[in-house]
């Protein structure tokens, strides 16, 4: 039984993946920051256990993580979105984008370390965007934060490696959560008509493809799109 820690897991894809862990027997912890009812209702479906955190808080994802204990697994899914014109965006908002979705990967994978060091290995699966990959207009920020996730797992990769350390990434296309929201009906379906698959995705789809490479014991410093043949 493994002891799996994953960030942003009260919903969307991190729920996906705190349900597809726990129902292979592993030990899940998952971190999450307001929405208290949907944190335990997870808990009840799953028996993993929940922490209130703010990944972009250090102190707090340490304490988080004292409290966890050493890990197999990390999954680092927490993310916002924030989109618009570039020189609409507030600097608050460029800011608190980079907060949670680059430093909160930086602040887990520091305070997860330790427990790898101890148990002599372990795998990181962090989460980016198929936008952190190629771009997006009105989502120049939100792009931005997730090519750095994917420039940062590439790295950690062959920094952590010899410590026997996979650090892995997936990168979804459209997947059909609440980060969708900002999108109209039609604007959905265009992105459905582009995908070669012909849906958008689900939180399951994101969540199966986590569980398979955090498994994979000869795989590090890889990207896998989740994106139905969106971006190839």
């Amino acid at each position: 039984m493994a002891v799996v820690a994953i960030t942003g897991g009260s919903r969307g894809i991190g729920a996906a993946a705190v349900r597809g862990f726990a129902a292979r027997g592993d030990q899940v912890f998952f971190l999450y920051q307001r929405d208290h009812d949907a944190a335990r209702q997870i808990c009840e479906q799953t028996g993993a256990q929940a922490i209130c955190c703010d990944v972009a808080d250090g102190a707090s994802v340490f304490e988080a993580f004292r409290q966890i204990g050493p890990v197999d697994t990390l999954v680092c899914n927490a993310g916002i979105s924030i989109s618009g014109l570039i020189q609409d965006l507030p600097e608050q908002d460029w800011d608190r984008l980079f907060d949670v979705n680059v430093k909160g990967v930086y602040n887990c994978i520091r305070a997860a370390l330790p427990g790898f060091f101890q148990k002599g290995g372990g795998s990181v699966v962090t989460v980016s965007s198929m936008w952190g990959q190629v771009g997006a207009s009105c989502e120049a920020a939100y792009s931005a934060t997730k090519g750095a996730v994917i420039a940062l797992t590439k790295a950690l990769a062959q920094e952590l490696g010899p410590s026997n350390i996979r650090v892995n990434c997936v990168a979804p296309g459209v997947i059909a959560t609440d980060m969708c929201a900002g999108y109209s009906p039609a604007d959905l379906e265009e992105l459905r008509q582009q995908t070669p698959l012909g849906r958008l995705g689900t939180p399951e789809d994101v969540a199966q493809a986590i569980l398979s490479i955090s498994d994979g014991q000869f795989i590090t410093g890889q990207v896998v799109g989740v994106n139905g043949g969106f971006v190839i």
